[in-house]
């Protein structure tokens, strides 16, 4: 399997190392670091789309994410992580996540999470900005 076959339709795609550190006693990337890893993708979209809080305005807020695990990751292995939107409502939208392994040639887990536009200076669910939802729909048309 191809890397790149694997995260097409994935307009957003990150490099990420396994560090030594990610691992754990069982000498395998630990759970919660395939959730880091969904994370930097996550960021990375975020940035792509301009929807990232500054102070009091209105940003994304993790409602819920989950994660399938589908092989264990080891030291050393190169991956790529992929997020895209994959539903757009008038307060929220989901993300879905991929990682592919370039050690296994395979993808080693898939996961979601909801995403809730939040007024920070509120402290309130708000609406998804209508330029960020024009930007979301072009990031995933040009995908």
């Amino acid at each position: 399997m191809n890397r790149d076959d694997a995260l097409a339709g994935f307009p957003v795609v990150i490099d990420q190392d396994v560090r030594w550190g990610d691992l754990d006693a069982y000498g395998h990337v630990n759970n919660t670091v395939f959730f880091r890893f969904f994370e930097s993708a996550r960021i990375a979209y975020f940035e792509a789309i301009g929807f990232v809080s500054a102070g009091s305005g209105i940003g994304p807020i993790l409602h819920s994410t989950n994660c399938r695990f589908r092989l264990p990751l080891g030291y050393p292995d190169q991956l790529k992580v992929g997020a895209r939107v994959t539903d757009l409502q008038k307060d929220r939208f989901t993300m879905e996540y991929k990682i592919a392994s370039a050690k296994h040639r395979a993808v080693a887990g898939e996961g979601t999470g909801l995403i809730v536009a939040y007024d920070y200076g509120k402290q309130v669910k708000a609406n998804v900005p209508a330029e960020v939802a024009a930007k979301i729909q072009a990031v995933e048309k040009g995908r």
